[in-house]
């Protein structure tokens, strides 16, 4: 399997996205309460050969259980029978920036943004604590805050090396401006800088096109979330509502979930899809994708049935000012 770039790492290319087994949806409230069943996915992950592992210190079942899925992946990853030279393959990835207070009525809570660095130099270590580990691999800024120009916070962020606890920097939810703006600051991977941009980007959202092409010219790794549509959208690819993608998974002897895995390796060379999944067969079949060709002529007719673009979510609408 033709491995990926991510920062000083080499990754398959597909990892595992965690969130689903700290979130309580009607689809997976079970896992909460099966705590081995998180802990044997995230092996299987492993024992497949995904070294890539997404968590955040938000993935919660409350606002005031902050860092539940951190705990979840760090146990997972202390009990993972393997040599030490296998861990330290493993790139373990989280993200901070987002805050949560009580919401009367509200599991999920009041959400807010800190990008101050004393705030942010809180969450990596409480984020270190809680994963079991002294340096992690992989941090990237969750949300951006509006109350600070987006120059001082990502200064903030890169800092975050200096503070100790982060081996490599990346970011989430960025446009296409925000993230030139970034690699001016911080640079990329080939000098210190930003490894990775964690957006989303499915067959059913394309926004990020634009992010994607800077990431290709700057071989900086693109971590598509929701790479599959999301959770209550994804089915629409098995039912056929983008006919494309569910017949030319049949003619291939695939499923509709493998080919779009596919879909995003062969169009984008820095792509690394996280896909996320409460079951072992999932995780496994999103890990085949990585083995399907598509030519050209495939694509463009994959592309095709593509749905229009959603609106840019209500989170993401409001964007720091830049500096003047």
């Amino acid at each position: 399997m033709k491995l990926r770039t991510l920062g000083n790492y080499q990754v398959v290319p597909v990892g595992l996205g965690c969130m689903p087994l700290s979130m309580a949806t009607d689809r997976n409230k079970w896992m909460l309460d099966d705590r081995p069943a998180a802990i044997a996915l995230i092996h299987a992950a492993l024992d497949a050969g995904i070294n890539l592992l997404d968590t955040a210190d938000i993935y919660a079942p409350a606002w005031n259980l902050m860092g539940h899925n951190e705990l979840i992946v760090g146990e997972a990853f202390r009990t993972w029978n393997a040599t030490p030279a296998q861990k330290a393959g493993v790139v373990i990835a989280t993200k901070g920036g987002i805050t949560r207070s009580a919401l009367a009525g509200s599991w999920w809570g009041e959400p807010g943004k800190n990008a101050s660095k004393h705030y942010l130099y809180r969450a990596v270590e409480a984020s270190a604590y809680k994963l079991g580990i002294s340096k992690i691999p992989l941090w990237q800024h969750h949300r951006l805050d509006v109350s600070l120009t987006f120059e001082e916070q990502f200064e903030n962020v890169m800092s975050l090396k200096e503070h100790g606890y982060v081996e490599n920097i990346g970011l989430s939810n960025v446009n296409a401006e925000q993230l030139r703006r970034a690699i001016m600051i911080g640079g990329t991977p080939s000098n210190g800088g930003i490894v990775s941009v964690q957006n989303e980007f499915s067959p059913r959202y394309r926004l990020s096109a634009d992010v994607i092409k800077i990431c290709e010219e700057n071989g900086i790794a693109y971590l598509p979330w929701s790479p599959l549509g999301g959770s209550n959208n994804f089915e629409k690819i098995a039912e056929g509502a983008m006919g494309s993608f569910d017949q030319m998974a049949r003619e291939k002897g695939v499923t509709p979930y493998a080919l779009t895995i596919a879909w995003h390796l062969n169009q984008f060379p820095t792509s690394i899809p996280i896909p996320g999944a409460t079951k072992i067969s999932s995780i496994l079949d999103s890990l085949s994708g990585s083995k399907i060709e598509l030519t050209a002529a495939e694509i463009v007719t994959l592309n095709a049935s593509c749905p229009p673009d959603p609106h840019i979510q209500e989170e993401l609408v409001d964007q720091p000012l830049f500096r003047n």
